[in-house]
């Protein structure tokens, strides 16, 4: 090659191997070199070679090929789209038409309430009424949205986000961790749909979620879901779950117990507290965190929660209340029909003697239960009119719901002798009239008294204050056992009563509430009585569905008789066997009640603004360690009658009787007394005058009722009282 003037020759490179010899050697071919233009070089610019028809065809291959898989993917995406959607019309076509869709009324709830308008129980299906999304403690929600439904407010009634996530979440756990439904899948499950796990229901369980959605609010959704879950132990909604475990309406739940009840979702009966408290407060800290990654809390909220104590209720359902509550459950029915929507009950039920009543026979037995061999007890409490202000119906509830104040029928013992001594004194017979206190055989029966003494001649009025059962036996034979048991009857036992001897001693089997029932005439004047515990029925609305009104007062005893009873009765608690239930300066009157080998232990006693009776006992009729009427019935009648009586205003028990006294001389009313007693019996029972003291009561004063006041008059001698000055 020649060499021209002014150009340097290139000198190719080569690559040698170690020597002088080479063995190859490589160029860079024209394509490689760095294209000149117009004699300058282009910086920063890359020039490729093109690619060869080779390469062509092996990248319009690769292309195709992934161009191919994005079409039949999008192909086989559409016909996969329709098969499900296909599969769901074919599903939903078995549901009934949309047009008949409607959200299923919820089971009526019966809201119990007392006279001063504290709530009793909640009674229903659902244990609990419905409330208000707005009146619910606001952590609820929070708390059920975290755990539950986190993007609740953003899906359409089905959320594949959330779906995919759960089941990705199962797949690397190999069982099922997390469900994907959402809360309005869930309540479109509770609402319309069998819990059997098919494919079928999780179809029409999502078209009817999407259709809830369309229909109603979320807000409105999740009220629905919280009045209709289930909880576990047998309360559905949020207030009945709050009420059941915590004994507190759902406005009053706090963080840690709202965490609590969010919790119960997943298990309701496996992670209940009332079954696993444990377990229950494991799932609320997994609870509270999920509120915190939701930022529905802040960490100082939940620092406070972890302090705060989700207090359970003592027991399910526990309390002597809830007597009460199967009582109207079981009245409604007869007054108002089926129940079908929620309603509010008025009953007469006063909540603080109710409570009182509980807590007097609960610690009762706990102090002398095991000493008396005694393991239960009941309590009724009404006015003279019938309307109950406090019905225990044994030790707890929670542990028995027998009722025995209403449904137990125990022999009353002496109990049931003012009914023999009532059939008497109408028979003709007196408070003074004498029989006497001897070993007696009617048959083959020789009834004894309980101390087995004899006390010879005594009037009726001390037969009956000691309990003679000798006297009684022969008032029975004298005015006859059927006499009695129409007696009984009219006073308004309804059991049934065998007409013979022996129904002196109380024999025949009664309940409680008959026999408070059969002494509340005494206490009212002589009119009959119907117990009664449900004053008002309404809707929510106020609508009232039902109202007792004022029946017509029946006399069934005559003011004669009901003066001597009522002074009878007096005697038997200021110097009888009811000694032990005497207070204040109250007129009391009443009977103990003892039944063989001192199985059951009885007071009734009243007085112008109360009746009352206690039942002690074995459930199993054995017999206690000598529980009498005058000890620990007696006792705890006085224990719940005092403060029962403390702000009402001293009263005289009705009737009018002057007994007559041998021992003075007086000139007697022309009329005569039994002529003074007809007309005084045809007053009417609010005129009548006040009942004359016994001689007894005379011998023993207490402080009268005006006691230091009105010092000018005149102090009456026993004549005065006598003659009525």
């Amino acid at each position: 090659m020649k060499k021209k003037r002014g150009i340097t020759p290139r000198i190719e490179p080569t690559f040698e191997t170690t020597g002088s010899s080479r063995s190859s050697e490589v160029r860079v071919s024209r394509s490689d070199r760095a294209a000149v233009t117009s004699g300058k070089h282009q910086k920063n610019k890359v020039f490729r070679r093109k690619p060869t028809r080779r390469e062509k065809r092996t990248r319009r291959g690769v292309l195709g090929r992934v161009g191919k898989g994005i079409y039949w993917s999008f192909v086989v995406g559409i016909w996969g789209a329709i098969g499900i959607a296909c599969i769901m019309v074919y599903h939903a076509a078995q549901l009934p038409h949309s047009s008949n869709w409607s959200i299923p009324q919820r089971p009526p709830n019966a809201r119990i309430v007392s006279i001063e308008g504290k709530l009793i129980a909640n009674r229903g299906v659902t244990g609990g009424a419905a409330m208000r999304l707005d009146e619910m403690s606001p952590y609820i929600p929070m708390a059920v949205i975290a755990i539950e439904d986190r993007r609740f407010k953003m899906h359409f009634g089905f959320d594949p986000i959330g779906f995919g996530r759960a089941m990705a979440t199962n797949v690397v756990s190999g069982k099922l961790v997390q469900g994907g439904s959402t809360l309005t899948q869930q309540l479109a499950k509770n609402l319309f749909l069998e819990p059997e796990r098919t494919f079928e229901r999780k179809v029409q369980e999502l078209v009817l979620a999407i259709w809830l959605e369309t229909k109603f609010s979320k807000d409105e959704i999740l009220e629905l879901y919280l009045n209709r879950v289930y909880f576990g132990s047998g309360a559905y909604g949020v207030d009945a779950a709050s009420r059941r475990y915590f004994n507190k309406s759902a406005r009053d739940v706090n963080l840690a117990e709202a965490a609590l009840l969010a919790g119960l979702l997943k298990a309701p009966s496996r992670l209940s507290p009332a079954k696993n408290p444990k377990l229950a407060e494991d799932r609320a800290q997994v609870v509270l965190s999920a509120m915190r990654r939701a930022d529905f809390i802040t960490d100082r909220e939940i620092t406070k929660a972890l302090t705060l104590e989700a207090k359970k209720a003592k027991r399910y359902w526990s309390g002597a209340e809830h007597y009460i509550a199967d009582m109207v459950m079981k009245e409604i029915p007869t007054l108002i029909g089926e129940m079908k929507t929620d309603v509010i009950v008025d009953t007469t039920i006063d909540l603080s003697l109710q409570t009182r009543a509980g807590e007097i026979i609960e610690k009762t037995l706990d102090e002398h239960g095991e000493k008396r061999s005694v393991s239960q007890g009941a309590l009724i409490a009404m006015t003279p009119g019938g309307a109950i202000r406090a019905l225990v119906g044994g030790r707890e509830y929670a542990d028995s719901q027998f009722n025995r104040a209403t449904d137990a029928l125990r022999q009353p013992g002496s109990a049931f002798k003012p009914i023999v001594y009532l059939a008497a004194l109408e028979a003709g017979r007196t408070p003074q009239s004498l029989r006497n206190d001897a070993r007696v055989k009617i048959g083959n029966w020789t009834p004894e008294n309980y101390d087995r003494k004899y006390r010879g001649e005594v009037t009726l009025d001390t037969a009956l204050s000691k309990s003679l059962n000798t006297i009684a036996a022969q008032l029975v034979m004298e005015v006859g056992p059927q006499t009695v048991v129409d007696t009984a009857q009219r006073l308004g036992i309804r059991s049934k009563l065998k007409a013979n001897a022996s129904i002196a001693l109380g024999t025949s089997e009664v309940s409680l509430l008959e026999l408070v029932q059969a002494y509340a005439p005494f206490s009212n004047g002589g009119n009959a009585v119907l117990p009664f515990v449900i004053k008002r029925i309404k809707d929510f609305d106020g609508k009232i569905l039902y109202e007792r009104g004022n029946p017509h007062s029946t006399r069934i005893v005559r003011n004669r008789e009901l003066g001597m009873m009522n002074s009878m009765l007096a005697n038997v608690v200021s110097s009888g066997t009811g000694r032990a239930a005497r207070f204040g300066n109250w007129e009391i009157a009443g009977k103990t009640g003892t039944s063989q080998n001192s199985r059951d232990g009885f007071f009734i006693g009243y007085t112008a603004n109360m009746v009352a009776g206690i039942w002690y006992g074995n459930d199993d009729g054995s017999p206690t360690n000598k529980v009498t009427g005058g000890s620990l019935p007696a006792s705890s009648w006085k224990k719940f009658m005092a403060p029962a009586h403390q702000d009402l205003p001293l009263a005289s028990l009705p009737g009018n009787y002057v007994p007559e006294i041998a021992a003075i001389p007086a000139v007697r009313p022309k009329a005569g007394l039994e002529a003074v007693n007809s007309i005084d019996a045809e007053r009417p029972s609010d005129q009548q005058p006040s009942r004359r003291r016994s001689l007894s009561e005379i011998e023993n004063p207490t402080p009268s009722i005006d006691v230091g006041q009105n010092q000018g008059q005149k102090t009456k001698s026993i004549l005065d009282l006598i003659f009525g000055g």
